[in-house]
């Protein structure tokens, strides 16, 4: 079967993919994978095809978040930018999408856009998605705070659906204008999906969120898809030497976040290490973080799958991807959220007692962080559920179950 994945965003918006397309390859199906042409070396370390999406404006829409003020002219320039960012793609998409595939696999971010584009070709398509996107009594949509089990939940997902659906109308519209459809909104687009019960497979575990018993048919917890990690990949002389040299040490990074200044954050990490007496390794990530002492060290991109399970914790963002990673390495967490999704993980991850608390990114400073260093590496019982986490996540195959349900198709 001829497969195409396509997927926009940032690094955890892409990387699960390769694993993904990567097990439906081994598989023997013909797969390519369409992303921004930014992580070119990403996918084809992997032994994959990319079909490169070159409009690519989410670092500008991740720059507007960390410079945005507060109140509504806030708001409104936030939504405008997500606005343009959904414009932005829709060229990318049209020419991305390969007509003659069998089938389309759509992320959370590329379906809008992607769904009619492939139905204008005529080609089957299934949801990949992250998070979980339609409403259920079981908890709150991951846009907002998370709350568990409530009356509200559902109306609470319907508004947070509505509100990005909005950021899509123009960009829908556009797209069924190239091609010479008649025009639809997304929000309508999205009803007809849900009436026509349209698969959506979500990329996380069933262990870490349950799937609703209150979801439609059609909607399936895969189980996580780990990024495939490229053969070739050798640890920096310097990383491998520092983690030698001493105990396991703390891992702060940010990801694809650029969530202030880099040298006053860099500033504040290595303070907060060294008040907590700790070995830590920073990750520069987008945000430019550098730090240089002699307990501390700086790297660029590693696979988190190598290095994380050799650090004694975590601190990071709480992106769906990160927060993946970190449960697979089965060491506790210190999740300071930014923005979207994340503080709706990061409050997950307390529910889980793998983290001791949530720390808001603009409520971040150096002795909190500190005290949360302290907590993550000393308690025990943090230690020993996120060590019993990941021994189940080991026993979940979320790729294989996909690539069986694909199977099946054919």
């Amino acid at each position: 079967m001829r497969i195409q994945l396509v997927t926009v965003g940032t690094t955890g918006s892409v990387a699960p993919y390769t694993g993904l397309a990567h097990r439906l390859l081994a598989d023997g199906h013909d797969v390519e994978l369409a992303t921004h042409a930014r992580f070119e070396s990403l996918v084809s370390c992997c032994g994959l095809r990319i079909r490169p999406i070159d409009a690519d404006p989410f670092e500008a829409l991740l720059g507007a978040h960390s410079r945005r003020g507060s109140g509504l002219p806030a708001l409104r320039a936030l939504r405008g930018a997500g606005q343009r960012a959904a414009l932005d793609l829709v060229d990318g998409i049209l020419t991305a999408v390969d007509p003659k595939a069998d089938l389309i696999l759509l992320s959370t971010l590329a379906a809008p856009i992607g769904s009619v584009v492939a139905r204008y070709h005529r080609i089957p398509t299934i949801g990949a998605f992250l998070q979980p996107d339609v409403p259920s009594r079981e908890f709150a949509p991951c846009s907002m705070a998370w709350r568990g089990p409530a009356r509200a939940n559902p109306l609470r997902a319907r508004l947070a659906n509505a509100a990005f659906d909005s950021l899509y109308d123009a960009a829908v519209r556009a797209v069924h204008q190239r091609l010479g459809l008649a025009p639809a909104g997304s929000h309508r687009l999205r009803t007809t999906r849900e009436r026509d019960n349209w698969p959506i497979w979500h990329g996380y575990s069933p262990t870490v969120l349950a799937r609703p018993s209150d979801w439609r048919s059609g909607l399936r917890v895969a189980g996580y898809w780990w990024p495939h990690e490229c053969p070739q990949w050798q640890p920096p002389a310097l990383l491998a030497d520092f983690l030698a040299a001493g105990p396991p040490p703390v891992l702060i990074g940010f990801g694809s976040m650029m969530p202030g200044d880099p040298e006053q954050l860099s500033h504040l990490a290595a303070g907060a290490l060294r008040r907590a007496g700790l070995r830590g390794i920073v990750q520069s990530g987008w945000a430019g973080l550098d730090v240089i002492d002699d307990d501390i060290i700086t790297v660029d991109a590693v696979p988190h799958g190598w290095l994380m399970p050799r650090t004694a914790a975590v601190v990071h963002h709480a992106g769906a991807g990160t927060t993946a990673a970190g449960l697979r390495a089965g060491v506790p967490a210190v999740p300071v959220p930014v923005m979207t999704d994340q503080p709706w993980w990061a409050a997950r991850l307390v529910e889980l007692g793998v983290s001791e608390q949530a720390i808001s990114y603009r409520e971040l400073t150096e002795s909190r962080l500190a005290d949360a260093l302290l907590a993550a590496t000393r308690d025990g019982v943090l230690r020993r559920n996120a060590a019993g986490l990941a021994r189940a996540l080991q026993r979940e195959d979320g790729a294989g179950s996909v690539a069986d349900a694909i199977a099946r198709l054919g």
